[in-house]
């Protein structure tokens, strides 16, 4: 069962295809700054180029025209997201914790691969004040600064774009997020919804969605699953995903509802059956696999992943972790990164774990220093711009 897993790593890309370099504008190196250096092929320099993180790239933009002109390709800007995205090693990783005072992230290589001590590094913020990370997608973070604002950032380009919401929400209501990218339309969508409770289960719902290709929001209809367990939307198979409460906390009878990016329609999928024990859960993702993670007792949990997705029969069970300590019943989804080792990394909060199936055991990477948050996701380094093409830009 683990190896299935380990193939759905390779599709991690939400909209990554293989480079063919006779698209790519002509790279010529025999501009006059080169004429005292070794020429190399452009396709030799265009491979160098696709391996080298984001900082870089950027200063390597201005050695010449032909390579402003490579790097800002939208086919090298995918290739390289590829690279990025799919690489086993997760260089280009970064596990995000959300703080009053900004962001810090951790290196999701050092957590995984290192002995030494792993310390967080600060991100420069766009923002003062309040806010809260909805999600990232291919190296686009999306950020909630109020109940009617939010901001997508690219960190590595230092870019960000400012969103104001369509309808202006009323005091008193919950408010629910989601951030992914439609592949049909080659699209990022932020979908916002807002409710007031009436009394039991019933409550008024409205949803709107944000098309950054189009950048501007909409109204979405046909909503009608009652009250939402889970806050943030969870990115799989092109769809957001969150489980509604159900009828008695902490029983099995809620539903795994999602809406679909690409045609802006709602569905339900069925939950895995688990048994009669009082249980804990949340949504995450492993792989490209919509994950369960279920707690029982606060001492143990099940993980749960649908290998076919939209059938309820291809749920399976493929770990049972237990905890050393009792972990929280309630809190945000667990972050999960699997290693080439086949070890997985457990982000519950702020509190890091390391879990090892074949032994089933657990160990704890060293950190310098802990925070008392929320791991807020995982962000990859890319050239992913979230501005249309000659829209006035925001700089940090």
């Amino acid at each position: 069962m683990e190896s299935k897993v380990d193939e759905a790593s390779d599709r991690r890309a939400q909209h990554s295809k293989p480079m063919n370099h006779s698209q790519l504008p002509s790279s010529s190196i025999q501009d006059s700054s080169f004429n005292r250096v070794l020429i190399l092929p452009p396709e030799l320099i265009t491979e160098i180029l696709l391996r080298l993180p984001v900082k870089s790239l950027l200063k390597f933009r201005c050695v010449s025209k032909s390579w402003l002109s490579l790097i800002s390709s939208p086919e090298f800007v995918n290739t390289h997201l590829s690279t990025c995205v799919n690489n086993t090693e997760y260089t280009h990783h970064r596990l995000m914790l959300g703080l009053d005072k900004g962001l810090k992230v951790y290196s999701v290589r050092s957590l995984l691969y290192e002995d030494e001590s792993v310390e967080a590094t600060h991100l420069d913020f766009p923002t003062k004040g309040y806010f809260s990370i909805v999600g990232s997608v291919n190296g686009l973070i999306c950020l909630r600064t109020g109940p009617n604002n939010m901001l997508l950032w690219n960190p590595s380009m230092r870019k960000l774009k400012n969103c104001t919401a369509f309808i202006a929400a009323p005091k008193g209501v919950f408010y629910l997020w989601g951030f992914g990218y439609d592949e049909v339309h080659d699209d990022y969508k932020v979908v916002r919804m807002f409710y007031a409770i009436n009394g039991g289960n019933s409550c008024d719902v409205k949803v709107e969605i944000y098309s950054l290709k189009s950048d501007s929001w909409k109204g979405i209809d046909g909503f009608q699953y009652g009250k939402i367990h889970s806050c943030l939307g969870k990115l799989v198979n092109g769809k957001l995903h969150w489980i509604t409460s159900g009828a008695h906390p902490g029983s099995n009878d809620g539903d795994i509802i999602f809406i679909d990016l690409a045609d802006e329609k709602w569905g339900v999928l069925e939950q895995p059956c688990h048994g009669e024990n009082e249980f804990y859960f949340n949504l995450g993702v492993l792989g490209s696999y919509l994950s369960v993670f279920r707690t029982y007792q606060s001492t143990w949990a099940d993980v749960w992943v649908m290998k076919e997705y939209g059938v309820k029969e291809s749920w399976a069970k493929i770990y049972t972790i237990k905890f050393d300590e009792d972990i929280p019943k309630h809190g945000r989804s667990p972050l999960f990164c699997k290693s080439n080792k086949g070890e997985i990394l457990l982000a519950l909060g702020s509190r890091f774990m390391i879990y090892n199936p074949k032994a089933n055991s657990l160990r704890y990477p060293k950190i310098s220093k802990s925070y008392f948050s929320f791991s807020d996701g995982i962000c990859v380094e890319s050239l992913v711009c979230p501005f249309l093409q000659n829209e006035p830009r925001m700089q940090q």
